[in-house]
């Protein structure tokens, strides 16, 4: 999965009156990828068997993805407008929304976050970073980079929801905790260490070790 893939889950669903709101997990897993097939097609029209066949899914499947985020049904033979498919699964998605986040250390790791330029398609926009390492406000391509213990203050002041950290399992929970001081509301974390939040805060856990794990396992079968 790549990187822009893994921030989609942390972008709220837009609430349209004419649009269900309600998916399933799975659902909003897989719309990225119709999206990202979408942009790439060159037809007026797109079908859901045309899709299904991409991916390799079952084309009910993703004929009831599709019903549950547009706002015109398809058409026998024709399917779906492409275009307005588009648009749908980018309003549902937040996508036309761009979204701030900070991001927590800036290491290998979280440089590598800041400089990935596909952030700007999927509607997320880094535009401040922390790190124990800087004593005073630095620049890291063209976005700044403070003292961790300024964290709060900035992010109150900028007023973004969304934290992205990259630290140490020792000090994560530290780390999560100045953030949901500071406003934050989604986290999205990179620390492999299971952290403890309020309710009402939503934690994506991006664990390497994990993820790792289950791939050695299917290797040794």
């Amino acid at each position: 999965m790549t990187v822009h893939s893994h921030i989609d889950n942390m972008l709220s669903i837009q609430e349209d009156a004419r649009v269900s709101n309600t998916f399933s997990l799975q659902t909003l897993q897989r719309l990225p990828y119709y999206l990202d097939f979408l942009r790439k097609i060159e037809t007026d029209n797109v079908s859901a068997t045309v899709i299904a066949a991409e991916f390799g899914l079952n084309e009910v499947q993703v004929r009831k993805d599709l019903a549950s985020v547009s706002r015109e049904a398809g058409q026998p033979r024709k399917g779906f407008v492409t275009k307005s498919l588009i648009r749908d699964i980018e309003d549902v998605l937040g996508y036309a929304h761009i979204d701030e986040a900070v991001i927590v250390g800036v290491g290998h790791l979280g440089t590598a976050l800041v400089n990935y330029k596909g952030f700007a398609s999927y509607g997320l926009k880094i535009v401040a970073g922390f790190d124990i390492s800087v004593d005073e406000e630095i620049w890291l391509n063209h976005m700044p980079v403070y003292p961790v213990d300024r964290m709060a203050d900035v992010i109150s002041e900028l007023g973004v929801r969304l934290g992205i950290f990259t630290v140490g399992a020792e000090s994560a929970q530290e780390v999560c905790n100045q953030l949901i001081e500071g406003g934050v509301e989604a986290i999205w974390n990179f620390a492999p260490v299971m952290l403890q939040v309020p309710e009402g805060i939503i934690v994506q856990n991006e664990n390497m070790a994990s993820a790792l794990a289950v791939l050695s396992h299917h290797l040794r079968q």
